[in-house]
């Protein structure tokens, strides 16, 4: 894997872009059907104001932008700090770094909408004294997929800027003690499973449950929370605003926090709603309660 993605980020952007209009985008929707059926499912119910063929239009749109974030990564691997200027802007970095410095850490929370995977580039713009950026990821599966991965989200913000989700409490124990400002970006709008539930509401027009990572952590730490609002301005170009949540997470209603970050990523999703992933099957929990509710 690590030597594929090494080979490829040989290429320009411009040539990545080729290889995804002319193979990576037919073979993913109209050869391998990359889970088209939940993505179909997915948007028909998440938009039932549209006509079906305008559903199918937005699936194209949705599986071309899913094969360019492909080459966008593969690219980024080799990206230069100089054109990584050119192709995602962090409009409120001053704003980023106040925020962080309120209470010494900000939880930043961010959908997979847009190129998530660059958001990791702000940490080389921040001028605060001691500010860094970190990010959680989860351990796949594949080691060699694994290494590549980790390799890639920690090479523009710099060595140990990953932390692992089994070991996050760990390393933020030892970040506050540190008491130096940073930024932790957490992924929140994955599947949830009924048992990590934690907080429930309408969402695209359908019950939604979440998970409440961002809450817990932030509630427990006193940090600063914030939504990653994700925009694509054109092909291969991103802007990327931090808006905050609250300053004052433990003192904010359960909920709260979870209810707001669901609120903003669906504002976010419905202003270019190809930019979000939908082949993740993130209604699947929720569809099967309700098959079981309706069979008895």
């Amino acid at each position: 894997m690590k030597f594929l993605i090494s080979t490829l980020s040989r290429l320009s952007l411009k040539q990545l872009y080729r290889l995804s209009d002319w193979v990576l985008y037919p073979l993913i929707y109209y050869v391998i059907r990359y889970r088209r059926s939940p993505a179909m499912t997915n948007l028909r119910l998440s938009f039932p104001e549209k006509t079906e063929k305008e559903i199918q239009a937005l699936a194209k749109r949705f599986y071309h932008h899913f094969a360019d974030i492909v080459a966008e990564i593969i690219w980024y691997y080799r990206a230069t700090d100089e054109e990584m200027n050119r192709h995602i802007h962090f409009v409120n970095v001053k704003e980023i770094e106040q925020m962080a410095d309120t209470h010494k850490g900000l939880l930043v929370m961010l959908g997979h909408l847009g190129n998530w995977e660059w958001t990791t580039d702000v940490q080389r713009h921040y001028t605060l004294p001691g500010m860094q950026h970190y990010n959680v990821y989860r351990r796949l599966k594949n080691k060699g997929a694994d290494t590549a991965m980790l390799e890639l989200r920690c090479k523009h913000s710099g060595e140990g800027s990953c932390i692992e989700k089994n070991a996050l409490l760990r390393q933020l124990i030892i970040l506050r003690k540190a008491a130096l400002p940073f930024t932790l970006g957490l992924i929140s709008d994955q599947k949830v499973a009924p048992k990590n539930a934690y907080h429930k509401t309408m969402f695209l027009h359908q019950e939604t449950t979440f998970l409440g990572g961002g809450e817990v952590l932030s509630k427990k730490f006193n940090w600063s929370v914030a939504y990653v609002h994700m925009r694509q301005v054109q092909r291969g170009e991103y802007e990327a605003r931090v808006d905050l949540i609250t300053d004052d997470a433990p003192n904010t209603e359960k909920g709260y926090i979870t209810e707001q970050f669901a609120r903003r990523l669906e504002q976010n999703i419905q202003e270019q709603p190809e930019l979000w992933l939908w082949t993740h099957n993130r209604w699947k929990w929720e569809r099967l309660a309700q098959q079981e509710h309706t069979n008895s």
